[in-house]
């Protein structure tokens, strides 16, 4: 009787832990969207900006991949996979289509792709590709970044998006070449900025559709006549974003850049900010500048994303131009001074004396108008845009930031990348192997079968 109680016992238990699994299940299979993100990275949580755009979202877009099964980056693929079907949870308006390019050419032929790892969005007649490889960088310690999120919450504003702002690239005055910014330029265009080259000693004028100029690292003056045309495009609706570059000679041979940036009130010392306390690598010439209150540095404060500046150029705010409102973005500490003899800097020398520009220096400020439209950015340095450094810390959120702030773009999309740890390799001998496979496969298993059978013949004798 005691057996048949117990066994009896043993089964309603058994049953009562099934059913409470079962509801269990069908509970949280109820709560839509409900997930734990356990990953230590976050891998799985969408950002607010990402969620925001899904959110409102009221167009289908069709997300399609383009797969090798032969190249053997299955890791790569389910990175971007998982990615989309974080997006799919977010809105039904997301389908995702996966094609394998040796199983289905026909399809990768239709859309133009001849290669593996490529992504499409496609809304209508309007498609953004995305490349694989342009969603992951590798690090010096083996780990790497994904930026999957920011280029797909790009690809999916640009598609919906019916706003295409046209900028333009000066050159002609030993500027950064395109090629060392193809980053910049790409985060560019995937923000829906049309970004042109523009040489005014050749066109002669500015083009009526520029919205914005840009002067990225030039280390050559303006001439007159260029000069002239810009000032004249700045006193209508024109904006400009200026970030200097490096000229030795800058106190006698940058007479029209100093006078564009005059216009605000902003003066150019001639010095280049030397840091003792608060730099990279312990590198003086390399300043990890402190931020101002302001719409273009809040959340990277906040978020504690630093920007680098290499061989800056001290600037500082006067009451030349009452018109505009000049915010500072950028500073040093107090520790820092601007070494205005720049052949004794040339010489690695360097050291401060009384005619050197005493800290804190101000390295960049945003200029607003009198009714706090935003006209201008200038900064002391431009290497953060170069594709060596734009990727480091919180370069590239600074940059997109603040010609995002200059053309009123309030849902600018700069999501950091998520961190992967370096990939561990155990490299083991034949022998080990076939151990490994004797102990998992063989041996555990048995034992547990062997006491299962030994509890089951006590309880039998019993």
């Amino acid at each position: 009787m005691n057996k048949w109680i117990r066994g009896t016992n043993a089964t309603v238990l058994s049953i009562a832990v099934i059913g409470i699994f079962i509801i269990l299940t069908i509970f949280l299979h109820s709560l839509k969207g409900f997930q734990v993100d356990l990953t230590k990275n976050k891998n799985f949580t969408l950002s607010e900006q990402t969620t925001a755009a899904l959110k409102n979202l009221n167009q289908d877009i069709h997300v399609i991949a383009f797969t090798n099964s032969g190249d053997g980056n299955d890791f790569v693929t389910r990175q971007v996979t998982d990615m989309v079907a974080e997006y799919k949870k977010q809105s039904s308006k997301i389908t995702y289509d996966e094609y394998d390019m040796l199983k289905q050419p026909s399809m990768a032929k239709q859309y133009g792709v001849d290669q593996g790892g490529t992504i499409i969005f496609e809304m209508g007649t309007k498609k953004q590709n995305i490349n694989f490889y342009e969603l992951f960088a590798g690090q010096q310690d083996g780990s790497y970044t994904f930026s999957g999120e920011e280029k797909f919450t790009q690809a999916i504003q640009s598609l919906t998006s019916a706003e295409k702002h046209t900028v333009y690239l000066l050159s002609g005055h030993q500027e950064y070449p395109a090629s060392a910014m193809s980053i910049f330029k790409n985060s560019l265009a995937a923000a829906n900025y049309d970004v042109k080259d523009l040489n005014l000693y050749v066109e002669g004028k500015i083009p009526d559709d520029a919205q914005m100029l840009m002067l990225l690292g030039p280390t050559n003056d303006l001439n007159d006549k260029e000069a002239e045309l810009i000032q004249t495009y700045l006193k209508g609706k024109g904006k400009i974003y200026i970030a200097l570059g490096f000229n030795k000679d800058m106190t006698t041979k940058w007479k029209n850049i100093d006078a564009i940036m005059k216009t605000y009130g902003i003066q150019d010392q001639h010095a280049i900010a030397i840091e003792t306390k608060q730099t990279s690598l312990y590198d003086p010439l390399t300043i990890i500048p402190e931020y101002g209150s302001h719409d273009i540095t809040n959340k990277l404060s906040s978020n504690n994303l630093i920007t680098m500046l290499s061989l800056a150029v001290s600037l500082n705010a006067d009451e030349s131009a009452p018109d505009y409102t000049k915010s500072l973005l950028l500073t040093t500490t107090d520790k820092a001074y601007g070494e205005t003899d720049i052949n004794l800097l040339a010489q690695n020398k360097t050291k401060q004396d009384a005619t050197d520009v005493k800290g804190p220096l101000n390295l960049g400020y945003a200029i607003s108008d009198k009714d706090n439209k935003p006209k201008a950015v200038i900064l002391g340095g431009s290497t953060f845009v170069l594709d060596e450094d734009i990727q480091n810390q919180g370069n590239k959120d600074f940059a997109l930031n603040s010609i995002g702030w200059l053309q009123e773009q309030k849902d600018q999309i700069t999501i950091r990348p998520r961190q992967g740890d370096a990939f561990q390799q155990a490299m083991i001998t034949p022998s080990q192997a076939n151990t490994i496979f004797l102990i998992t496969i063989v041996f555990l298993p048995l034992l547990f079968l062997v006491i299962g059978g030994l509890i089951w013949w006590r309880r039998r004798r019993g």
